[in-house]
């Protein structure tokens, strides 16, 4: 099987990697570490991402994709009750987060799945039709 590569495919890995680098970094800063960890691949036919949610309520999550190609989970961690007790230490980020990235394709929004259980968002981001390789007859003269 032949896999088709884009020419610019290792810029565009790059630039990911760097948009990803910089975003935790400004949540680290910002406090939200590790609020959303996502893991992105594709195939042929979808792009597939996994999100790490323990303790959201999948009622506050709202998935987004905008532009063809840019994918953002928003959702809300509430902090558990500890009524007379003093935190010792306190290492699980709540409050509101977002996590935006941009897809390796486009994808058809209005087909994409959202499943949550066990703590973990995953989603079946089916690649748009402009976006799947398309074999071409060559005919002789």
């Amino acid at each position: 099987m032949t896999v088709n590569r884009h020419p610019f495919g290792a810029l565009w890995q790059e630039f990911n990697q760097v948009q990803d680098e910089f975003t935790q970094w400004l949540n680290r800063a910002s406090g939200a570490a590790a609020a959303a960890p996502l893991s992105v691949w594709e195939d042929e036919h979808a792009v597939y991402a996994e999100a790490d949610l323990p303790g959201v309520d999948p009622a506050k999550l709202e998935v987004t994709v905008t532009e063809g190609n840019q994918l953002t989970v928003q959702g809300e961690r509430t902090p558990p009750e500890v009524a007379g007790a003093a935190w010792v230490r306190q290492e699980r980020p709540f409050g509101r987060f977002t996590r935006a990235v941009g897809l390796p394709a486009l994808v058809d929004a209005d087909k994409v799945e959202a499943k949550y259980a066990d703590g973990v968002l995953r989603l079946t981001l089916p690649k748009h039709e402009a976006a799947k390789p398309r074999k071409i007859a060559v005919r002789g003269e």
